[in-house]
């Protein structure tokens, strides 16, 4: 007797310090580490993940104060190639200021001598004479044009910052120093330019400000985070978007705040001050593609730019036209415009709608993933792999769940994605080593039983071995019969083996219906179909389940026996459409494994049983397809199938009368006119009927007639019977004592 408490005792010490708890406490310990080492290929799973949120939700655009003047397509057409004469730049940015702009910025660098000014062309010119040359070296060069422009207006200039060399770049000081850092030095941590290409000085030194319009992308080649600031031979530069607005607020110098981990802040005005990552990089929140932001050059050169979006405005000269190579892949879209992603850094610095990764984010998610790890791998031998499954269903959804509230409310970046990935793996890990046995066991009970069990039975068996046993149990359930109606005569027409294919072809698809209506498939019996719902699985629609299934395998019939009737044709014999009457109920039947020792089966019995098979052989005596139960009609579920009363009946083998119905369609045609129509004046004929008011009746029996057919009904049939029984009663009254109840005399 003492060896079974040491027994368990051993099984509880393997449950609590077994090799898999150890293996998966060592994966836990693998993922953590991953996760604070943070490689290259996490980071971009995370970033993909945030990706996804903006795309589901991107940034609702509730202000423009940026206009676009877009060198695009059209105006390159009409203008010419670019780069422009200065005379065409500076007659755009005079008519820019003329109509109210803030400020004009430029996504382009000028970084050569106009070749289109006089005194170039009269150097390149040949054939000549002196005086005429010396009249166009006279003349102000182009670039000095737009200087005196650019003086006599607030215009940013731009600048192009490239990681290698590049011949262009000149080697002189910052024109301005717009930048003061308050806290460390702040080089260490910002993107440093091999070369800076710039503007000649003619412009260079009359501008108001001077900004970097490089775009730093991500290693898939998406543009996330926007540098502010940028580092070239030890001196700052402000990018362009945080330049214009710092001469939009008439500020001499914007703010860099650092720590020792790296840069914090850019302060561009009191109450204007832009978050960054410790590398100086703002996250903003993308928006779609935004047209309304564009203005065409051509149109601003014209005069025909709309004023409105001009006056008061920021304006970004740059480019969408494909051939000028300054197109980007954002968050929210593939392809983007460079200028408005400088245009969009400015929207969500003046509507502070930022994206953020506070340090504190990263150490949430690790004890997220230790906490529920931990509780993974003790659960898993206490509760079992069910209940475990489940919590970290409810961990998974709630971690994804907060951190989608944590984006579309507070724009913080949660990666809920590694965790669950993380534990799922060690969920598996566990429950793997649980289930390698338990999964040989289930093959043995398939193999043994799946040549004579139905499949559901086989996997419940397979789930529950212990179910091998005679006995059931009584449940609420729903029964479907289905039979061809005249089908020794069509049989007549077959051999053997052409009689089976057509069985086939027939039960195929009648089969399919139920199968995916949540219905068991009892038996086949020749030509006939028994099938149950609600067992061995619960389904608390079974009702509805088994009537659509009805409705649908009736519908079935039309496309197989269209594809019967051409092969009858190909064979040259006689077609005979294949018709099939269905009988329904629904109540409480004993369910279970009936049989024997040496061999049983998954079945039903019962007095409801019994029903449902004589209401199928019904339904070819009323004229109609489909027949059922008034307790199937009085389900819950089924209580909104468009239904008519056809009798009260005594069937055989039956002592007491009861109500039958046809359904004639789902809940859509219950509230469709016709049917309502319909069963008003079928309802006021049975009334009459039993009230043994012929005439009534045969004048409610018309209008049935009459709007049957309208509807598209099927009820001819069943309106025949009643005639005949109608002109019946009125010739031999059935007396005062008459219930109305019909014998059934047949099955």
């Amino acid at each position: 007797m003492a060896a079974q408490p040491k027994s368990r005792l051993k099984r509880v010490f393997e449950a609590m310090f077994g090799k898999g708890r150890l293996a998966a406490l060592l994966l836990l310990t693998l993922f953590i580490a991953l996760k604070a080492m943070d490689p290259s290929a996490l980071e971009m799973l995370r970033l993909k993940t945030f990706d996804a949120f903006q795309n589901f939700k991107p940034r609702e655009i509730t202000q423009r104060p940026v206009t676009i003047v877009d060198l695009d397509e059209a105006s390159l057409r009409e203008i010419g190639q670019w780069p422009w004469p200065r005379t065409v730049v500076a007659k755009m940015v005079q008519n820019l200021m003329g109509m109210g702009a803030v400020l004009v910025a430029f996504d382009v660098v000028f970084p050569e001598t106009d070749r289109a000014s006089p005194d170039k062309i009269a150097d390149t010119l040949v054939g000549l004479d002196d005086a005429l040359r010396e009249k166009l070296k006279s003349l102000p060069g182009n670039d000095a044009v737009l200087g005196e422009v650019i003086r006599k207006s607030r215009v940013v200039l731009g600048q192009a910052g490239f990681w290698e060399k590049n011949e262009q770049a000149v080697d002189r000081p910052p024109v301005k120093k717009s930048v003061a850092v308050m806290g460390p030095n702040p080089q260490a941590y910002l993107p440093k330019f091999e070369s800076l290409i710039r503007n000649v000085p003619e412009i260079e030194k009359l501008a108001a400000g001077h900004g970097i319009f490089s775009l730093q992308t991500e290693p898939d080649g998406i543009v996330r985070r926007v540098p502010t600031l940028f580092s070239y031979e030890g001196n700052l530069y402000p990018a362009l978007s945080v330049e214009m607005l710092r001469v939009a607020t008439g500020r001499k110098t914007i703010l860099v705040k650092t720590t020792e981990l790296g840069i914090d802040s850019v302060a561009i005005a009191k109450g204007l001050s832009v978050p960054t990552d410790e590398r100086g990089r703002a996250w903003p929140y993308f928006s779609g593609h935004d047209k309304e932001k564009y203005v065409s050059a051509k149109d601003v050169l014209s005069g025909k730019a709309p004023v409105d979006k001009i006056r008061n405005k920021l304006i970004v000269v740059g480019t969408s036209a494909v051939g000028l190579l300054d197109i980007r892949a954002t968050p929210t879209e593939r392809v983007m415009p460079g200028v408005e992603v400088h245009a969009q850094l400015i929207e969500a610095i003046l509507t502070n709608e930022y994206l953020s990764r506070p340090a504190y984010i990263i150490g949430a998610e690790i004890v997220l993933m230790l906490f529920i790890g931990l509780l993974v791998i003790w659960l898993v031998p206490v509760v079992g792999a069910k209940w475990t499954m489940i919590l970290f269903f409810v961990t998974a959804v709630g971690s994804g769940g907060t951190s989608w509230y944590l984006f579309a409310e507070h724009r913080i970046l949660f990666d809920a994605g590694f965790a669950i990935i993380s534990l799922l793996l060690v969920y598996t890990l566990l429950t793997y080593m649980g289930y390698a046995k338990e999964e040989a066991e289930r093959r043995q009970v398939r193999t043994a039983f799946s040549h004579y069990l139905a499949p559901a039975m086989v996997e419940r068996l397979a789930s529950d071995p212990s179910q091998l046993i005679l006995g059931g149990e009584t449940r609420d359930m729903t029964m479907l019969f289905c039979d061809v109606r005249g089908f020794t005569t069509i049989s007549e027409q077959f051999d053997a083996q052409g009689l089976t294919q057509l069985i086939n072809k027939l039960l195929t698809p009648l089969t399919g219906v139920i199968l995916q209506r949540q219905g068991t498939v009892d038996k086949y019996m020749g030509d006939c179909i028994m099938a149950f719902w609600n067992a061995p699985l619960d389904d608390p629609d079974h009702a509805r389940n088994a009537c659509i299934s009805a409705l649908e395998m009736n519908a079935a019939m039309a496309p197989l026996n269209e594809r019967l009737e051409k092969e009858a044709k190909e064979e040259g014999r006689k077609h005979i459409p294949l018709k099939v009457g269905i009988g329904v109920n629904s109540g409480n039947v004993v369910v279970g494994n009936m049989g024997s020792d040496q061999r049983f089966d998954y079945s039903i019995l019962g007095d409801n049983v019994n029903l449902a098979s004589r209401l199928e052989g019904q339904s070819k005596a009323y004229g109609v397809d489909i027949v059922i139960g008034e307790n199937t009609y009085t389900e819950d579920s089924a209580s909104g199938m468009a239904a008519l009363e056809l009798d009260l009946i005594k069937v055989k083998g039956k002592t007491e009368a009861v109500r039958i119905f046809t359904i004639l369609g789902d809940e859509t045609v219950t509230k469709s006119e016709p049917f309502v129509r319909l069963r008003k004046s079928h309802d006021d004929l049975l009334a009459a009927y039993r009230k043994q008011g012929w005439a009534a009746a045969r004048s409610s029996l018309s209008e049935c007639r009459k709007l049957a057919d309208e509807g598209g009904f099927k009820m001819a049939g069943f309106y025949d019977i009643y005639e005949g029984r109608i002109a019946e009663y009125e010739a031999n009254p059935p007396g005062a004592d008459w219930d109305g109840v019909f014998v059934a005399t047949s099955k």
